[in-house]
């Protein structure tokens, strides 16, 4: 009889301890950030500036705006303000995942997509 209650309280110690990850998502509203992903096969970097509305990409010298509505402290929608295509017109849904100091990783997907990816931001300033 000792040792099932034994095993049940190290089963609470171990995983009654474990911290939910941290999300001070306000940290990361606005500023200056990079984002590195791999497209066809090479490694490149987008950085964009945020302020509480509007997120500037620049990507391979080129720059796209996007108003943002921020759903909730962690979430937001990016809508392209000038789309030159029709994936370009589909809004995107961005969550924070995880925080740290200077970066946070998220999940993002188009509007009306199943698949989503992950990444991480860096805080530039």
């Amino acid at each position: 009889m000792l040792k099932p209650l034994l095993f049940i309280f190290l089963v609470f110690v171990f995983f009654g301890c474990h911290e939910p990850p941290q999300r001070s998502c306000s940290n990361f509203k606005t500023g200056e950030f990079s984002f590195t992903s791999i497209i066809d096969g090479e490694e490149k970097t987008t950085t964009f500036k945020r302020t509480m509305d509007t997120e500037v990409d620049f990507f391979e010298g080129k720059q796209d705006t996007s108003s943002i509505r921020w759903i909730n402290d962690c979430e937001y929608i990016l809508k392209n303000k000038n789309p030159k295509s029709k994936a370009e017109e589909k809004s995107i849904h961005i969550k924070i995942l995880t925080t740290t100091d200077s970066s946070y990783t998220f999940e993002y997907n188009a509007i009306g997509d199943k698949q989503k990816f992950k990444g991480t931001a860096f805080k530039i300033h």
